[in-house]
């Protein structure tokens, strides 16, 4: 129930859904030259869904989608909708995986090192001492 919620979860939960309300309607009643300007609530809202590596995404994406436009405008036109659904829909697939390591706790490196056999057989001493 609502008790193993954080405190004052319910409270920021109806703030946010009155600002998305308020935002949509400021941006309905804006005329469309300043209301592209203007943020979509659910747009805003897609991170706390999917996590945060989604804006990570999305800014590869726009980065390949920017770089395509300067090469050939024509076809990143043409193909960049397609590209881009294949690059949301590739991300999605990884769900699959991560539930079943999730599931199986399989606990991730915190980081990564490059490191030489010698030299990392060194730091795990270390790290063990």
């Amino acid at each position: 129930g609502f008790s193993a919620l954080p405190n004052h979860c319910l409270q920021i939960c109806c703030g946010a859904f009155i600002f998305a309300v308020v935002v949509n309607v400021i941006r309905e009643k804006l005329p469309d030259r300043t209301s592209a300007y203007v943020p979509l609530p659910m747009a805003m809202a897609i991170p706390f869904y999917v996590g945060s590596y989604f804006a990570i995404d999305m800014c590869v994406g726009s980065a390949i989608l920017f770089i395509w436009h300067k090469i050939d405008y024509k076809k990143a036109e043409t193909y960049g909708p397609i590209m881009a659904s294949g690059l949301i829909c590739g991300q999605g697939l990884w769900i699959v995986p991560e539930a079943i390591l999730s599931l199986t706790k399989v606990k991730p490196p915190i980081c990564m090192k490059f490191l030489s056999n010698h030299m990392n057989q060194k730091v795990d001493k270390f790290l063990h001492t």
